[in-house]
């Protein structure tokens, strides 16, 4: 399984692709961050995001994108930038037919380190290790990228397999009557 994780954000968007499945050795195969100037009218820098992720969407072809769910804040600001670069990220994968997860911060950090309250240093570590990596991917929203890649390589099989039990169940649900 080949995932493209994407940590979002309007100034530094972290890009990083993992190749592999659960219970065996992982592969980055790429990482790093589409940035935009801070000064740019907004228009242009989701523009910019978008072409940086269709760079990578094109050299490294994925089969699935994981993005980091965006959360509040206390920063409006700081949140809508990170969600309007989430949707530029949804958005060039289904564009492309190519399945999308979304997962939680600390989701990704209990996948990643066994906690969910993990800080930066502790996912930066343990991605280094699990990559087998000579050190930490800097900036911060390159590991971030990465762990979310891992994450996913990792849950997706049970997530799987939950869905098509959901989708067995509505299927064999006796119907409701109608009035």
């Amino acid at each position: 399984m080949r995932v493209l994780g994407v940590d979002p954000g309007l100034t530094r968007c972290g890009v990083g692709v993992v190749e592999g499945v659960a219970g065996r050795p992982l592969t980055m195969l790429g990482v790093g961050v589409v940035r935009t100037p801070a000064d740019a009218d907004l228009g242009h820098r989701l523009v910019a995001v978008e072409q940086g992720i269709e760079q990578w969407l094109d050299e490294h072809r994925p089969e699935f994108v994981a993005v980091e769910r965006v959360f509040s804040q206390h920063n409006v600001r700081t949140v809508m930038g990170t969600a309007q670069a989430s949707a530029v990220a949804m958005l060039c994968a289904a564009r492309r037919g190519i399945p999308v997860a979304l997962h939680t911060p600390s989701e990704v950090k209990a996948a990643v380190t066994g906690s969910g309250r993990a800080d930066k240093a502790q996912v930066g570590a343990m991605v280094t290790r699990l990559l087998r990596l000579s050190a930490p991917p800097k900036p911060a929203d390159a590991a971030d990228a990465l762990a979310l890649a891992i994450c996913h390589i990792w849950r997706a099989p049970a997530q799987n397999r939950l869905q098509q039990a959901v989708a067995l169940h509505t299927a064999q649900a006796p119907k409701g009557r109608t009035a």
